[in-house]
């Protein structure tokens, strides 16, 4: 059971690395050398968070520049931070895992393929999907996507996605597509679908631009209906949102709301 066990100053030089608790990215050098100044003048106010594997053995789960900034302070001024301020979690290996790759996406941009082994294995393990989503902070259909489609992505789809040559919403369409076709021949049409020139993404339109919109059908047309569903209205949520807008959303919301998109280009 994932729990955070307690807090303490932990001496520094007990803290190791584990191969599978990463960063998720290159370190930003920037980042870094701003936070060796903030941390000599102000102190460390997050403290680091640490997995205690077995009695006394640690390794970082969270807090990889902040560790970084540590130790160039450290090899300025010897003697400096021989102790910091810890969390010390326990849990199973894969619990660990998950909430290293947490801890890294509420700070950076995690690609979509970081999280499918992880979302799969909790999976496996009876977490409700509704906790897994809780969990990364994600919706119940984000997630089951992911386990939906994620065993299905090739090497090399799964290559496009991480480099982002490809969209999610795209993947899952391909995906869609190949699970239509005869049995034996759903690698041939991902394959395929990838050897596809990229279509122009649909954006979402800006808040205020939207309410322009809506604002001229209103005169126009006081009395025009639709008929949508709670689906059409999540994805209208989630586009004016304008942050990590898929594009199936978008094209829901075109369909559900078409007087958002009139007298537009694109």
């Amino acid at each position: 059971m994932l729990a955070t066990k307690r807090y303490e100053y932990l001496s520094i030089e007990h803290i190791e690395f584990h191969h599978t608790l990463t960063n998720h990215r290159d370190l930003d050098l920037g980042k870094v050398a701003h936070l060796e100044r903030d941390i000599v003048a102000n102190g460390l106010f997050e403290p680091l968070v640490v997995w205690e594997r077995n009695h006394n053995e640690y390794y970082l789960v969270g807090g990889f520049h902040r560790m970084e900034a540590i130790q160039g302070i450290r090899r300025e001024n010897p003697g400096y931070f021989d102790q910091v301020d810890v969390r010390i979690v326990t849990g199973d290996p894969d619990e660990i895992k998950a909430l290293n790759l947490k801890l890294n996406s509420d700070r950076v941009d995690t690609k979509i393929t970081d999280y499918f082994q992880t979302v799969i294995y909790l999976n496996n393990v009876n977490w409700a999907k509704h906790r897994i989503a809780d969990f990364f902070d994600k919706s119940v259909s984000w997630i089951d996507d992911i386990i939906r489609y994620a065993p299905l992505t090739t090497e090399l789809m799964r290559e496009k996605l991480a480099s982002g040559e490809i969209s999610w919403a795209r993947a899952k369409t391909i995906l869609r597509k190949s699970l239509k076709a005869p049995a034996g021949n759903e690698k041939q049409i991902i394959e395929s679908e990838l050897s596809q020139p990229a279509r122009p993404a649909k954006k979402p339109l800006p808040l205020q631009k939207t309410i322009k919109h809506l604002s001229k059908s209103m005169e126009n047309t006081p009395k025009r209906n639709f008929t949508v569903n709670t689906q059409d209205v999540y994805a209208l949520l989630l586009t004016l949102r304008g942050k990590d807008v898929e594009q199936e959303d978008i094209e829901r919301v075109r369909n559900a709301f078409p007087m958002l998109w009139e007298d537009t280009k694109g």
